[in-house]
């Protein structure tokens, strides 16, 4: 399909900077295809799920993963650059997304650190492996592991998404409101933001209507940001994101569905990943690998009845998802509805429940 078919005007100010407060007060937009549109707070999730149903939500944790850095060279040349983490390689190795990868070759040093501080004390240093071309880089640090873990939370900021970045800086807030309340397993360097709407409030009135709750992991990618470049989809390559569904889980979902219950993902990360766990019959296996899963209108949907998401950009690989999940003319008169009656759209925005269309 070509990309221009996902294509959509968003005017600046449905652009949320800010999540809800509290979580769950956020607008949920509740879309049955076919059956019109209802708007609804996330609040009333519970409302709109049955006994025997399971949720599944993505507890990866994000790290601080965008880090500013100063390369030199040999000859005593200098120049600055910003990486964004994105998938580790190695107990020592990233490749990330530079900003001013173009200065950058192998061999080079990099000192990341705090702005102009990165020459002193508490700088973590890199070597340059490969310039991988289109500003990705794999680097090299001089720590490895643990460490390397603990040095990246001191020297790095909250990856804000770049349309949020563009318009203000990241704060101590965002370290709070960037991560989910559930948040386990660290190595995204992206938020599964549908999970930000979770509230204890809002697992509690779930668990009593009879719901069970399952966790999954999924690294989010820096590469989710990414604009689809190719005029076609089928000429778009997926970075890869490693995921992990345990045993105990996938045989939970087998039995809910058995049972008559759906299974209700919370985030296109988690419906990613049960996706590539599935096989033809949808049944869920274990999972623990990469996943480059691309899914759009054509895609059979084998493990995923209904789907909790956020609103999503124009031309992204999301918004073909969800066009994939509801139907795309479906999805672009929810689209129209969200805009017209103030929705806030991405990361730090409302959401909505999608049923699939069948």
């Amino acid at each position: 399909m070509l990309v221009d078919e996902f294509d959509f005007e968003l005017p600046e100010n449905r652009i949320a900077l800010r999540p809800a407060a509290p979580r769950d007060s956020a607008r949920m937009l509740v879309v049955r295809p076919g059956k019109g549109l209802e708007d609804r707070a996330v609040s009333d999730l519970p409302l709109f799920l049955k006994l025997g149903d399971a949720l599944v939500l993505n507890d990866t944790r994000v790290i601080p993963a965008q880090l500013e850095g100063i390369r030199t060279r040999t000859d005593g040349n200098r120049a600055a650059i910003g990486a964004t983490l994105h998938q580790r390689v190695g107990p020592e190795r990233w490749r990330a997304f530079v900003r001013g990868a173009k200065k950058l070759k192998s061999g080079d040093r990099v000192a990341f650190g705090h702005g102009e501080n990165v020459c002193f004390l508490g700088t973590l240093e890199a070597t340059v492996v490969t310039v991988c071309g289109d500003g990705e880089v794999e680097f090299a640090f001089d720590l490895s592991g643990p460490v390397l873990d603990e040095a990246i939370r001191a020297a790095g900021h909250v990856p804000l998404p770049p349309y949020i970045a563009a318009r203000r800086a990241d704060d101590e807030r965002d370290r709070a409101d960037y991560q989910t309340i559930f948040a386990e397993h660290e190595g995204a360097v992206a938020a599964p933001t549908a999970g930000l709407h979770f509230s204890e409030n809002l697992f509690e009135n779930i668990r009593k209507s009879g719901v069970s709750v399952h966790f999954v992991t999924l690294h989010v990618g820096a590469a989710t940001f990414l604009p689809v470049k190719a005029e076609d989809t089928a000429d778009h390559r997926m970075h890869a994101e490693f995921g992990t569904v345990p045993a105990t889980v996938a045989e939970a979902l087998n039995l809910a569905r058995g049972q008559g219950g759906r299974i209700v993902c919370v985030g296109t990360t988690s419906l990613r990943l049960l996706e590539s766990a599935a096989d033809e019959n949808g049944r869920i296996a274990t999972f623990d690998g990469e996943t480059r899963i691309f899914i759009t209108p054509g895609h059979r949907f084998r493990a995923c009845d209904v789907l909790l998401t956020n609103f999503h950009l124009p031309r992204s690989t999301l918004f073909m998802l969800v066009a994939a999940f509801s139907g795309l003319d479906t999805m672009r008169d929810a689209y129209r509805h969200a805009i017209a009656s103030g929705y806030r759209f991405y990361s730090y925005g409302d959401a909505c429940l999608l049923y699939a269309a069948r």
